[in-house]
């Protein structure tokens, strides 16, 4: 009898595993190392990216094999103490050479930290990379890079690929506007307000890892640049390129929504929207966040 039911359950388990569907299965690169290999394996490298007088601390993740690799230059926000290097190493497993840098006065990185000098900074980033002899030491395709940022490093993604239209693509993880929505919309009496809302809000953001600046400095510097940091005035500039836009439950949705409407405005046809319901590190959604990049990345290199 025991015999009879062990049986009966066991082809009534499988009669239920055939009838049900497979379970997605996650990416190679986010499950499987690569192959060891004794030439061009997968590698590690820290150096330094000149800027405006400043040395920038820098790592790269180099993927495996001779290259030249497409890259993808990953941009922290503010102030940075979520780094998303698991990113990196997921990017890497799919075949780019992934580069972090620390902006000016930032983590270590000499020199003042403000907005503009990070703007400038990952300027100066892709300028080393484009450079032929850095370009190889990192076996990197610098003619195919793609910028993705979080938060304030999504801010400087979408300006700073709006300024140059040899950045193939831009992925935006919960991209902030900084305050520029505010203080585009406040008139000159509310400003001194204004300033001061802004300052408090970027000192509960934690200002301990930035040098040379304070809350107030950084609030005033987005008020004498508001106009021309406007975020959706720079949609028409990246009307032809693919832009990958990923949102949580952190309150910048909306912001993200009018970027995006202007996208669709200014005719981009490859505007690719995700929402997921967690925080503003993605802190359990971290895995669906690697799918998501790694199906932006597929999806580009396929075109």
């Amino acid at each position: 009898m025991i015999s009879r039911l062990i049986l009966s359950a066991s082809l009534l388990s499988a009669s239920l595993s055939a009838s049900l569907p497979a379970a997605a299965q996650a990416p190679a690169a986010i499950t499987t190392d690569p192959a060891h290999t004794a030439t061009n394996p997968a590698a590690f490298a820290t150096f330094q990216i000149p800027s405006h007088g400043a040395q920038l601390n820098a790592i790269a993740y180099i993927a495996p094999g001779p290259g030249p690799h497409p890259v993808v230059l990953l941009l922290h926000g503010f102030p940075g103490n979520e780094k998303n290097l698991d990113l990196a190493q997921t990017i890497r497993r799919a075949g780019w050479t992934v580069v972090y840098f620390d902006y000016r006065g930032s983590w270590g990185s000499p020199g003042a930290f403000s907005f503009t000098h990070s703007i400038e900074d990952t300027e100066s980033a892709i300028a080393y990379l484009r450079d032929p002899a850095n370009a190889k030491k990192l076996r990197a395709d610098p003619s195919y890079t793609v910028l993705i940022g979080h938060s304030m490093g999504g801010f400087l993604a979408r300006y700073v690929a709006a300024q140059d239209p040899s950045i193939k693509a831009v992925g935006l993880i919960s991209a902030a506007d900084m305050g520029v929505d505010m203080m585009q919309s406040v008139q000159p009496p509310q400003q001194k307000t204004a300033i001061a809302t802004l300052a408090a809000g970027l000192a509960d953001e934690g200002m301990a890892p930035l040098a040379g600046c304070t809350p107030e400095s950084l609030a005033k510097e987005v008020a004498t640049n508001a106009a021309a940091w406007n975020i959706p005035a720079l949609a028409p500039k990246l009307a032809t390129r693919p832009i990958l836009v990923i949102t949580s439950d952190d309150g910048l949705a909306p912001s993200n929504d009018a970027f995006v409407e202007a996208l669709h405005k200014a005719g981009n046809q490859e505007v690719k929207t995700i929402h997921m319901a967690t925080d503003h590190s993605y802190s359990d959604q971290r895995i669906a966040l690697e799918e998501a990049i790694l199906e932006g990345l597929d999806h580009l290199q396929q075109k």
